[in-house]
């Protein structure tokens, strides 16, 4: 089987991920979405991480989107516009393969070119496993936990909140 490509995520390429984001909200708690957002939503959605000059990629073979992940501002005030949150969600059939590691190593390095200074992950579900430990291995600390602060599926659900230093970090200022 050949390598996965990576590169920027274009309008053609919104659909699948609707998809594939769709079935993570129908089927998993690491979005606490209960009602997948529509094609509009998700264009809307990709539009401010491109507008806001920030990464999202896709991992593409065959013409098929096997995952995606982007990079979106932490929040919204000033102060944080060093800082980014990742989100990343391959298909069902493209886990176990690399492609995670891939796309969150991608980000990081394009993060780290445009200046970020902090990469955040809040994580759903203290039971994905796999996401805190994909997390872990690229260098994030977990910083704490909300418990039970989503309700899901009938069961309480929490959040792990990972961080990893981008660049230099805080170890100097940022040019501003």
């Amino acid at each position: 089987m050949s390598a996965a490509a990576l590169r920027p995520a274009i309008e053609g390429d919104l659909a699948a991920i609707q998809r594939l984001y769709a079935h993570h909200v129908m089927t998993g708690s690491a979005s606490f979405e209960e009602t997948p957002p529509d094609l509009p939503e998700i264009m809307r959605r990709w539009r401010g991480v491109a507008d806001a000059g920030l990464p999202y990629v896709v991992a593409e073979r065959a013409g098929e989107i096997l995952g995606y992940a982007y990079a979106g501002p932490y929040r919204p005030r000033s102060a944080y516009r060093f800082s980014v949150e990742d989100s990343i969600y391959l298909a069902p059939a493209a886990q176990g393969q690399g492609l995670g590691k891939a796309l969150l190593s991608r980000l990081i390095t394009d993060c780290e070119a445009l200046g970020k200074r902090q990469m955040i992950a809040v994580i759903g579900d203290s039971a994905n496993l796999a996401s805190v430990n994909l997390h872990r291995a690229l260098g994030f600390r977990t910083t704490g936990a909300f418990e039970a602060i989503g309700f899901k599926f009938g069961r309480w659900v929490d959040s792990v909140l990972m961080q990893r230093a981008l660049g230099p970090g805080s170890g100097s200022l940022p040019t501003l």
